[in-house]
This record gives structure tokens, sequence and C-alpha cells, in this order.
């Protein structure tokens, strides 16, 4: 066997990465929504934002915050705003306020504050819910972008966030890396 003096060996070069490659390396962030009028005044336990928090985290991302609002457009718009802008997180989920009632507005909250349209998504997860319960076609929800920013509307039950997320979650991956600039578009070379 030879023996391999210090000065022979060489260190492994360091990596360089450039801003692209970096911001590609980093979790995707996200913040988490629960629209609910009674959550918000402590009268029923949130469920569905730590659902949506769990599998976030389990799929490798940081969640900056969660929260449970009330019913009210308004606060809504200006919490996506706070996060798009402010925070600049990738992705912004929100739970509730997707159905019929009068009190459920998210969806037009979202749209107020969207920049761009992404309806395939919400159309999947319609699609995907429909296979489980044919209330599915009773969802609201939409998904747009605000600046570099994802929002998704989500149903407001812990089961249907569970199952809605698991048709959606190993997809966003791509979308957000062109957001972020840091992956091509979709179309074959």
């Amino acid at each position: 066997m030879k023996n391999i003096s210090e000065d022979q060996v060489k260190a492994p070069e360091e990596k360089k990465h450039t801003p692209e490659q970096a911001a590609d390396q980093r979790p995707f962030t996200a913040a988490v929504i629960t629209l609910s009028d009674k959550g918000a005044k402590g009268q029923r336990v949130d469920e569905s934002g730590p659902a949506a928090v769990q599998m976030l985290e389990e799929a490798g991302y940081e969640v900056r915050e969660a929260f449970v609002l009330p019913d009210e457009p308004e606060l809504l718009e200006k919490e996506l705003i706070r996060l798009a802008d402010e925070l600049k997180v990738d992705l912004v989920l929100t739970s509730g306020g997707t159905g019929f009632s009068l009190r459920d507005r998210t969806p037009e909250a979202t749209m107020a504050v969207a920049d761009r349209n992404a309806p395939g998504i919400a159309e999947y997860i319609r699609m995907c819910s429909a296979r489980i319960t044919d209330r599915a076609m009773l969802s609201r929800g939409v998904s747009v972008i605000r600046k570099g920013t994802l929002i998704i509307n989500l149903p407001g039950s812990p089961k249907a966030v569970r199952e809605s997320l698991g048709f959606i979650l190993h997809g966003l991956d791509h979308g957000l890396r062109i957001l972020r600039g840091s992956a091509s578009e979709c179309a074959a070379k």
C-alpha cells in the first residue's frame, strides 16, 4: 500500500452556486390562513390549518405563519398582500370560505389581490375531489399568482384540506420554481 502525504491530498473544490441555483436550493416558504368566524372567536378549534402546516412541513416547506381570520374579505385581502409583497412567501394556502354561504367570500378576496389567474390548480383539486364526493362541484376555490407568490384556496374541513393538498403538493414544485425564476417553462425542447 502506498502512503500519501498530506500535501498530495487535494481538498474538494468548493462549489459556487449562481443566485438562481441558490434560490432553487432553499426550501419553499409558505403561510396558511384559516377563514372561520367561529375559529377567530375561539368558539371552534382550527384543525384545517394545522393539517395543512403538517403536510407542508413534511414536504420540506418552511411555514412562516399560520393563523385564523374571520370571514372578512378586507382582512383577508390585507393579509394576502402582506404575505406576498412584504414577507414574499412562495405559497399561501387558505382554508375555508369557499362554499355557498353568504359569509364565504374567500375566492372574491383572493381574486381581488391577484395579478394573474392560475385556474388549473383549483380545477384539478375539484376534478380529483369529485372522485370522492359529488359535492366537490360546490367548491368555489380559486388559485392565483400575486407577484412571486402562488395563492390557493382549499376547502374548510380538515379531511378536504388533506385530500386537496395531497392531490397538488407534488406538482406545485415546478410551478413555484418557475415563479422563483429557477426553472424553465414546461414545454419540451
